[in-house]
């Protein structure tokens, strides 16, 4: 009790340091979620084809979020303790590998420090109370479903059914929003989506987008209510296609090859976390 009382006396910009380091100790477990959540659908995919076929299920070391411990890609050495603190380990090794000398990739202190700054800006914005906590959740699913998708167009449901649920919980509990926003933002999520693909897919012949996007855009209602998903859609659909478009005209990108939508729903998702509210009540001002 003593502790809570202490973090709530501190100055804001004290508080907001503080979750920051903590999310780059979070941002840390998220380079091994998104580094190894989509090896471990794949292992496990392969054993229930095999099942299905009647084959011999390939059997693998252990090989999970924990196990086994972390390791140089090109030698195999395993990652000293002290080389995986956020940051810090980066830079004393001087971005390569302590044995082999091998470049270790940015992207693992960008991560860390991406998730710091989100939830630091998390903590300034939103202050001590339980609606941060569950904004830091968010935030964190956030952070690991952009990378996942960027990186393999997969939206897991790992991540995205749990938290849809946890959403829902959440409120259920602590009451930030009325339960019905939290269902109907679940399910209003859900079908709008749902309903573009079949849409589109009737139209054209071709699916425009993921079921993973359909989930994520029902966790995003969950979360923050179902008068936060037309800024959502307007938001990510708008960013999405400029950036298309942007990609298409540097040639970086053929008109028929597919972009992954996730990364733009969970940065919509975020701006509405934090600005959703004020966004939406300038823009009814304004009409």
């Amino acid at each position: 009790m003593e502790a809570f009382e202490i973090l709530l006396a501190l100055p804001p910009a004290a508080f907001a340091a503080l979750v920051g380091v903590f999310g780059l100790f979070v941002g840390s477990f998220l380079n091994v979620v998104i580094a190894r959540l989509p090896v471990m659908l794949e292992r496990r995919w392969a054993a229930e084809c095999a099942e299905l076929g009647g084959q011999p299920v390939p059997e693998h070391p252990p090989f999970n979020l924990l196990r086994p411990g972390s390791r140089c890609p090109h030698c195999g050495a395993l990652v000293r303790p002290w080389h995986n603190v956020p940051l810090a380990g980066y830079l004393l090794l001087g971005g390569r590998c302590a044995d082999c000398r091998a470049p270790i990739s940015p992207r693992y202190p960008l991560i860390e420090l991406s998730t710091g700054v989100l939830f630091a800006l998390n903590a300034w914005l939103l202050g001590p109370g339980v609606w941060l906590s569950g904004a830091l959740l968010l935030t964190a699913a956030l952070v690991a479903l952009t990378m996942i998708d960027a990186a393999t167009q997969l939206l897991p449901d790992d991540i995205t059914l749990p938290l849809v649920w946890a959403g829902i919980a959440f409120h259920l509990v602590y009451g930030v929003l009325p339960l019905a926003d939290a269902v109907v933002g679940a399910m209003a999520g859900y079908l709008v989506l749902w309903s573009v693909y079949w849409l589109f897919k009737l139209v054209t012949g071709k699916e425009g987008m993921g079921y993973g996007d359909f989930k994520l855009l029902a966790a995003l209602g969950a979360w923050l209510g179902w008068q936060m998903l037309p800024l959502i859609i307007l938001l990510s659909s708008l960013v999405g296609a400029l950036w298309g478009i942007l990609q298409i005209a540097l040639s970086r990108m053929g008109r028929g090859q597919p972009l992954p939508f996730g990364p733009y729903l969970a940065a919509a998702g975020y701006v509405a976390l934090l600005w959703g509210h004020d966004i939406v009540g300038w823009y009814l001002g304004r009409l």
